[in-house]
């Protein structure tokens, strides 16, 4: 199977699946959404969900949120990983919405990447969600998703970021990073991935059967899956190296 063929098929079995999908964290404005990604890096959408309520109740927008006092959101907020620097990071952001973006939230993730704690994939979370950019966001759950069934070989988020903008339509991108999210929390998940239940077992040729990763050092994360994959599927990489196409500049997965 050619790797476009394989791209095709995945995303047109996770489309039929899920349909029109959006992100499973609650928020009322682009603000709010931001600030809630911010919160969710290495933390549940539950959780963060349990605690914007209260949060966005006291700092509904950037202003208000600009004029907090730390311990008062680190209060609000201390149930998430990391709520120090995690407090810190959102007044500051807020600080700078006020003195360069008028409060107000930019549609371009270059722009986003300038605010204090926005890394690439929460400004591309933010710019595909709230103003519809052809961008893809990759966290944990689609880095591991996209290496298992073979839509990458990327050993780096920017790299596996790049064969993903290289192979999926700009219109499909932020529906994708959803389908292969959610694929990747619920069904593909870390340690004990559900391949009975999984629509695309037959397309990635998977062995069916239980799996236990093995974290390699040596050769990155799940290197026993990629060596299984490298070696029944034809495969063709946006990313530098021997064998490889031609390396193509993607500035949103810088």
């Amino acid at each position: 199977m050619k790797i476009e063929e394989r791209y095709s098929s995945v995303l047109n079995v996770l489309e039929n699946k899920m349909g029109k999908v959006g992100s499973e964290l609650n928020f009322g404005s682009p603000f709010q959404l931001l600030v809630a990604v911010m919160l969710s890096a290495q933390c549940t959408d539950k959780r963060v969900n349990a605690v914007t309520p209260e949060l966005f109740a006291r700092y509904p927008d950037a202003r208000s949120l600009a004029d907090a006092v730390f311990e008062d959101v680190f209060e609000l907020i201390r149930s998430v990983s990391y709520p120090n620097s995690k407090g810190r990071h959102i007044i500051d952001m807020a600080r700078m919405l006020v003195s360069d973006f008028d409060a107000e939230v930019p549609s371009e993730p270059d722009e986003l990447v300038k605010l204090p704690g926005v890394g690439r994939k929460t400004a591309n979370v933010v710019a595909a969600i709230i103003y519809g950019k052809p961008v893809i966001a990759v966290d944990t759950h689609v880095f591991r998703v996209s290496r298992r069934i073979g839509l990458s070989r990327g050993t780096t988020v920017e790299a596996v970021c790049r064969d993903l903008t290289g192979h999926i339509p700009a219109e499909k991108r932020a529906d994708a990073h959803h389908w292969l999210l959610l694929h990747g929390r619920y069904i593909c998940t870390a340690r004990h991935p559900k391949c009975a239940e999984c629509p695309i077992t037959a397309t990635i040729r998977y062995p069916n059967k239980s799996i236990s990763l093995v974290m390699d050092p040596g050769n990155g994360p799940s290197a026993w899956v990629i060596e299984i994959l490298e070696s029944r599927i034809p495969f063709q990489s946006h990313s530098s190296g021997a064998g490889h196409t031609r390396h193509t500049r993607h500035t949103a997965c810088r």
